[in-house]
């Protein structure tokens, strides 16, 4: 099978490596190239948007792809919407590899929130110094705040409007717990927010912010759109591809747009 995978995650890279060697797949990892330096998946990349639904519809068909693979971000949103309107055009299934979101534990203090909008309005009762660890969109949402110190961690420097009181930090993880620790206490930190990312390569703030008794304010994941089949790990996508290919539908049989 002709596989697109859209990536820019951990385990988009793991299954780029895993797929890249196995002769009955044809693979071709996809960067949307948000990011000035991406971490290159093993085999074939492409790197750049496609012109939204119809765009990708059209590059689809015109490679003659068997199925596409969306392991982008959780909150790639619009990527996710995009790949699930194209492929239903065409009749080709898809599979949203999303890892598990975050569930708190014991002496956790969290806040759920549906959107960044509400994570603004929430962190701002919690605390007058607040760390964003939200990526480098959506910063907007917390512009109109004039009274909090945000500090911005980011890859990339984010763009839009930023809040009139901020500092920004740039940096990559995976973070340490330690790490995570010394940097709320240097800045004072009141408040943490973040999005529900799920996954242990950013988790180590959570574990911070419960030690320090911090109140974390997690912003919900989007919905996945309706007719894609959605699993958990990298090995239940592989499970899925074997069992499409030794039924002979390719996936398609299992459709429901």
């Amino acid at each position: 099978m002709r596989i697109l995978l859209l990536g820019g995650t951990g385990e988009a890279r793991e299954l780029a490596r895993l797929l890249t060697g196995e002769r009955e797949h044809e693979i071709v990892s996809s960067l949307a190239g948000r990011v000035s330096e991406p971490i290159r998946p093993a085999g074939e990349v492409r790197i750049g948007g496609f012109g939204g639904a119809d765009g990708l519809r059209e590059w689809l068909a015109d490679n003659r792809m068997d199925l596409v693979v969306d392991a982008t971000h959780p909150f790639a949103e619009m990527i996710t919407a995009n790949a699930a309107r194209a492929t239903a055009r065409l009749g080709l299934p898809m599979i949203r590899l999303s890892r598990p979101g975050w569930a708190a534990g014991p002496g956790d203090r969290w806040y759920r929130v549906p959107d960044l909008v509400a994570a603004a309005d929430t962190a701002a009762g919690l605390g007058d110094r607040i760390l964003l660890t939200i990526g480098r969109q959506g910063v907007a949402a917390f512009a109109g705040r004039a009274r909090p110190w945000y500090l911005i961690r980011a890859i990339d420097p984010p763009a839009g409007v930023l809040p009139p009181r901020h500092e920004i930090l740039l940096a990559r993880g995976p973070f340490t717990v330690a790490e995570e620790s010394e940097l709320l206490a240097r800045h004072r930190i009141d408040v943490v927010v973040t999005k529900d990312s799920g996954g242990a390569a950013t988790a180590a703030k959570l574990t911070a912010a419960r030690a320090a008794g911090m109140p974390v304010v997690v912003v919900d994941r989007p919905p996945v759109p309706a007719g894609v089949t959605v699993v958990a790990t990298v090995e239940q996508v592989r499970e899925v591809l074997s069992e499409w290919s030794a039924d002979g539908t390719g996936g398609r049989a299992g459709r429901t747009d």
